[in-house]
């Protein structure tokens, strides 16, 4: 089975590695059911299934999902042919699930944006990414590398970068470095309290023109000059963490509706 290029495979050769990404998952997630995204050859897989819970795999791949089939009997009925983004995840779940995997680096902020979609289900993520997407979802305010994705992550969830993942260990080797990182679902108490898709909207709209002052991006929401001249809104978006959005985003609501 060769990797193929259509698919962005890059198959995890070392077994210390499969197992640690295995075992990274929260002992408060651990009794969860899992969803592994991409198994390939089931390097990551085979220490899912010693976990013993009931593990679900999709995959887009025909060919590999026949080699799933032929070497992984245990996944009888669990295996998903086709591709994660399309799939109605919910209807594969009934109620709160893990999600796991080496995830395309071609997808893997759509993976992301996947897991916000079902964010109600979704308690933990542990994966596999280009070392500069994962650093990017864990970047904190005033790095410059924190963003959209930054934010929209953190507003649901806890990120933990744990550990790099050299080139060496792949097949082929990427021409990237690779990292590991956990996304742990927040308590609903500390969920973001403003409207939700107002505050999406205005988090894109100004890391679209990161360098502009929030005063400027935000002409396109609240075109009041006065209102717009608050010293607050000579920030850059980098400049505001999650909290600061949900307050920025109360306020454009406010003024919306005068």
């Amino acid at each position: 089975m060769k990797p193929k290029k259509s698919f962005g495979q890059h198959f995890l050769k070392n077994e210390a590695i499969a197992e640690r990404i295995a075992m990274s998952i929260s002992e408060t997630s651990n009794d969860l059911p899992m969803l592994e995204v991409g198994p390939g050859k089931g390097m990551l897989t085979k220490y899912l299934l010693e976990k013993g819970l009931p593990l679900t795999v999709v995959e887009a791949d025909h060919d590999m999902v026949e080699f799933l089939k032929e070497n992984f009997h245990q996944l009888h009925g669990n295996i998903i042919s086709g591709d994660v983004l399309r799939e109605p995840l919910e209807a594969y779940f009934d109620g709160n699930f893990v999600v796991i995997g080496n995830f395309p680096y071609n997808i893997s902020s759509q993976i992301l944006f996947k897991v916000l979609d079902h964010k109600d289900q979704v308690v933990e993520v542990v994966g596999m990414f280009q070392k500069e997407m994962a650093e990017r979802v864990a970047a904190a305010p005033g790095n410059k590398i924190y963003g959209v994705i930054s934010v929209l992550i953190q507003a649901w969830y806890e990120v933990e970068y744990l550990f790099g993942v050299s080139p060496g260990n792949f097949h082929p080797p990427p021409k990237v470095q690779s990292a590991v990182i956990r996304l742990k679902r927040r308590k609903i108490e500390d969920n973001p309290d403003c409207d939700m898709d107002l505050f999406r909207k205005i988090v894109k709209v100004t890391f679209g023109q990161r360098r502009k002052m929030l005063r400027n991006t935000l002409k396109s929401f609240v075109n009041d000059p006065e209102w717009l001249a608050h010293p607050s809104l000579t920030k850059r978006p980098e400049q505001l963490s999650v909290a600061q959005f949900v307050e920025l985003t109360n306020k454009v609501n406010e003024r919306l509706k005068c």
